[in-house]
């Protein structure tokens, strides 16, 4: 299977190579361990999926994974190969709801270094099953964590078979195509679907040597059978499977190429499932944030707008603020303290300067005019005073998304060029007319609001 020079896969190249698969899988795990609860419980099966194939590397496990649609004899096949009926077959298909793992005991390889390790054949549900949505993602999965795939067909490769082996050949895993029930053909058929398989539809996909011809379960035979007394009798007869090939081919490769197969598919596996997990955890930090500094947005121009005391809207908006920040900092896996959240805030208001006092100026008057009216003026500057004092909540609030987002620091950027590309990307009217809609609205519900 490979060209390289045989210094190229020395043992010890080969070794460093699978410990190296090792750590990849293991650093994957760990880069999840502080996952808040609701992350975790998005990340679990990913989570678990990672476990599973640290598990694998470490006991040496070879996984071959058979693939292919219903009725193609993959169950068979693998009875075929294992040499007993461990897993059932229906001739009506579609029998397979799980994955099935069936260890092949008499396989005659083992992973150098691991005098325990084992081969395990999985068979999959098929592409085309009724209800096959989850059934194809289970077979996928299994793929993906796969070191060998045996795809197996009966005939010329329909567009969803076709579609299937693509996908498996971008996976850059090693795969024998298997024409099973060679027995259904003539020889001279037999021999132009090989030559098909093997012509320029695949070419690329599949190696010639790996596409190979099996009889996993033989049609029955009649025979005609003659007694001593010259009397002849008809038997339907098995014949044996004729899988020696496959098998052969199968050896060939694990020897050649298995524990490199092993580390690289693992060091593959655990790169794309950092990557998703990577993002699935930044998809649902960016929905708590978003979510999160709405919420205090919306506190705060209550807090202010419903309180007639400029002390007070002043002290309470500063505490929203730090509350707020150090919830963000616990989204972002980062604690903060309120202290610290206070600093962090006066930074940012520092950073805005002329930008945002104008939101200042407006809550400070409008509480001051709260203060002279003793609250008779309080629903005629309500909407003003709290929207402006929501929407300042609500800059400070993107601003230490940011400084979270890139590890508690600005990253390249001055405070100031952060925040002002902040208010630029920030549409001002729509946030303040839905905070005046929310005062509005917490008013409507108030029945004492007129006498404010």
């Amino acid at each position: 299977m490979s060209d390289q020079p045989p210094h190229a896969n020395s043992s010890t190249d080969v070794d460093n190579d699978y410990q190296a698969a090792i750590d990849s899988v293991r650093h994957a795990i760990g880069q999840f361990e502080g996952c808040s609860d609701e992350e975790r419980r998005v990340l679990q099966r990913d989570l678990d999926e990672l476990a599973r194939m640290s598990e694998k590397l470490e006991s040496g496990r070879v996984e071959i994974v058979v693939f292919g649609e219903i009725s193609t004899g993959k169950s068979a096949l693998i009875n075929a190969l294992v040499g007993d009926a461990l897993t059932q077959v229906n001739v009506q298909g579609g029998w397979t709801k799980d994955l099935w793992h069936v260890p092949w005991e008499g396989v005659g390889y083992c992973v150098p270094g691991f005098a325990h390790s084992e081969v395990v054949l999985i068979d999959t549900p098929g592409l085309n099953e009724v209800d096959g949505a989850q059934r194809a993602e289970m077979a996928e999965t299994a793929a993906a964590q796969a070191d060998l795939v045996l795809f197996v067909t009966d005939s010329d490769l329909n567009d969803t078979e076709f579609s299937a082996l693509e996908n498996l050949v971008a996976s850059h895993k090693p795969i024998l195509l298997v024409l099973n029930k060679a027995d259904l053909y003539r020889q001279e058929e037999l021999e132009q679907l090989l030559s098909v398989f093997r012509g320029p539809r695949l070419a690329g996909m599949v190696e010639a040597e790996n596409i190979l011809v099996t009889q996993a379960d033989p049609r029955d035979v009649e025979y005609i059978v003659e007694s001593p007394d010259g009397n002849s009798n008809s038997e339907w007869r098995k014949p044996a499977p004729e899988i020696v090939e496959l098998r052969t081919r199968i050896v060939e490769v694990l020897v050649a190429e298995g524990k490199s197969l092993l580390a690289l598919n693992a060091a593959m596996f655990a790169a794309d499932k950092s990557d998703r997990m990577a993002a699935l955890r930044v998809r649902l930090r960016e929905e708590a944030a978003a979510g999160t500094i709405w919420k205090f947005a919306v506190i705060k121009s209550l807090a202010v707008a419903l309180n007639p005391l400029p002390a007070v809207d002043i002290l309470g908006g500063t505490a929203v603020d730090a509350t707020m920040v150090v919830t963000l900092g616990r989204i972002y896996g980062m604690g903060i303290t309120t202290a610290n959240a206070r600093s962090l805030v006066t930074s940012i208001l520092k950073a805005a300067g002329w930008v945002m006092l104008s939101e200042a100026i407006v809550t400070y008057t409008s509480s001051v005019f709260k203060a002279l009216t003793v609250g008779y003026g309080s629903v005629a500057t309500a909407l003003p005073q709290g929207a402006a004092a929501g929407y300042g909540s609500y800059i400070v609030g993107q601003a230490a998304r940011y400084y979270f987002q890139h590890g508690a620091s600005w990253g390249n950027e001055s405070p100031k060029q952060v925040i002002t590309q902040i208010l630029e990307n920030t549409d001002k009217e729509s946030v303040l007319e839905q905070l005046k809609a929310e005062i509005k609205k917490k008013i409507s519900l108030n029945p004492y609001a007129g006498e404010v």
